[in-house]
């Protein structure tokens, strides 16, 4: 019979982010979740690109080889982000992770690079079913690392494995696995998992039946604590449909590509009509020369995405809306139509629903009174923005005054109240008190954590830190040695423009990912 899935999904942009870099595909047999970095310009182009790249395998049976069709795919996604760089070298460095499930019969497909993540309930019970690609990680799998040292790392945001322009053939891993009906899996950004422990989303995987439910719960979760990256959640269900109705939607799921605003699950939806993708050179669309045959890649992909129940969030649903397609040949253009010509025939909707939701976004773009509804919303929202910029600030002191962190006082290890930023010329922190813990008896691990400033929740967790410190301080007096040094590290990457070569480590040192 085979196995499809239900499913929920949400992308918020978060308390910190200026644009959301994250982008998602939740279907019938396929799930997405892909987190582009590369600063102001190009992540969220990479992860759009790549997402979008993989929404045509949303089809029921793939024949057995969905591994090799997955893998492949993301494969192609990676040589598309690679002639984008080629084409816009403002695009240099960019990338994305990919954390992907394909429904292929009875199994189910996982093809995973990057540190998103990807969880399973089941009646085994709650485990991460991914590892993430990062040198923290490996230090952890080689036993130089405690776990719960992975946070305070200073470079716990390097990547050793991505999508984009560092690796021409990235190592990709791939897994399958037959699962029961009614098992769940969560595919997530790191924005989830860097605020939000395991158990607390385990409690509420298991709280509830309603999916949207549950991804509406982790980003408030996320956002209550925060939230200072892009924050992607995808929910799936697995099922067996029946005969007449394969792998009905679960009720309250977008139905295409054009959500009704009544309906969209995220703000990232509700603007996807209007607002630019950020970073679109010339005002073409990312990557692309000539914007008419990017219009016309965008309503091709427009219908098939409208031919099948979906939900297509972050990025993708901005790029997909507003035409900005990210590609570069007619050759891409070409390999995509191909892929919908051979999806099979009853992942498709009736034509005549299909037509109407084409006709209610024509509708939308062509229609006076709803150009005269967008202007008096465009006064109130700068209304709204006045108000909620008087209130943002507020709220910003009182956060920055909860906070603390460990660092650096002329040679010597202290505590500072506040974050370890400035804005312009005013420092967000402020002296709490000096220790006699001086910096040079610490191990130089050490010394580099506190000269990156280790963040704390408050005073006395602050003061817990610093007795770890002395702690390690003695033991360097009792036994010194070297401390390890990453090496052959793939870093975050940064926006500052041209061409990475493929294999060259790049960072973005604190900014957007």
């Amino acid at each position: 019979m085979g196995i499809a899935f239900r499913y929920a999904a949400r992308s918020d942009v978060g308390r910190v982010r200026s644009k959301n870099d994250d982008s998602a595909y939740a279907g019938r047999y396929l799930a997405v979740v892909a987190d582009g970095m590369g600063g102001h310009v190009g992540g969220d182009v990479a992860s759009a690109s790549a997402v979008i790249d993989l929404t045509a395998l949303d089809r029921p049976d793939h024949g057995g080889q969905g591994a090799t069709v997955l893998a492949d795919e993301i494969q192609n996604a990676n040589q598309n982000l690679v002639r984008l760089v080629v084409a816009d070298p403002r695009l240099g460095g960019m990338g994305t992770t990919v954390t992907a499930l394909l429904a292929d019969g009875d199994e189910i497909v996982l093809a995973h690079i990057g540190d998103s993540r990807a969880y399973r309930l089941s009646e085994d019970g709650f485990r991460q079913v991914t590892r993430d690609h990062t040198f923290v990680q490996r230090l952890i799998d080689e036993g130089r690392l405690r776990p719960e040292e992975a946070e305070s790392h200073p470079h716990k945001n390097v990547l050793m494995r991505v999508l984009g322009d560092v690796d021409a053939s990235p190592e990709i891993e791939v897994d399958v696995v037959r699962p029961r009906p009614g098992e769940r899996w969560l595919l997530c950004s790191d924005g989830l998992n860097a605020v939000v422990r395991p158990e607390t989303i385990e409690a509420v995987l298991r709280s509830t039946g309603d999916l949207n439910q549950i991804v509406d719960t982790l980003v408030e979760l996320t956002l209550d604590r925060g939230a200072p990256d892009n924050v992607t959640v995808v929910v799936v269900q697995v099922f067996e449909p029946d005969e007449g109705d394969p792998a009905a939607p679960q009720a309250g799921e977008a139905h295409g590509a054009v959500p009704d605003p009544a309906s969209a699950r995220t703000s990232d939806e509700l603007t996807a009509r209007t607002a630019p993708v950020p970073g679109a050179p010339d005002g073409a669309p990312d990557g692309v020369r000539d914007p008419a045959a990017a219009e016309s890649s965008a309503a091709a992909l427009r219908r098939d995405l409208s031919a099948r129940p979906h939900l297509l969030v972050g990025a993708a649903a901005n790029a997909t809306q507003t035409g900005r397609i990210p590609t570069v040949s007619d050759s891409v253009r070409e390999r995509r139509a191909t892929l919908v010509r051979t999806s099979s025939p009853d992942t498709l909707a009736d034509p005549r629903e299909v037509a109407s939701a084409l006709d209610r976004a024509d509708a939308a773009v062509r229609s006076p009174r709803r150009r005269r509804s967008r202007r008096a919303l465009a006064v109130l929202a700068l209304a709204t923005v006045g108000l909620l910029l008087v209130a943002g600030g507020w709220l910003a002191k009182s956060w920055i005054s909860s906070q603390y962190y460990v660092g650096e006082d002329s040679g010597t290890v202290a505590i500072y109240n506040g974050v370890s930023q400035t804005l312009g010329p005013v420092a967000l922190s402020e002296l709490e008190r000096s220790t006699d813990l001086r910096m040079e008896d610490l191990p130089a691990f050490a010394q580099a954590r506190v000269r990156n400033a280790i963040p704390a929740d408050s005073l006395e967790e602050a003061e817990r830190i610093v007795g770890e410190l002395r702690t390690s301080a003695r033991e360097e007096a009792e036994s010194p040695g070297p401390t390890p040094r990453p090496t052959g590290t793939v870093r975050r990457a940064t926006a500052s423009p041209g061409t990475t070569a493929p294999g060259t480590p790049t960072e973005s040192p604190g900014g957007e990912r």
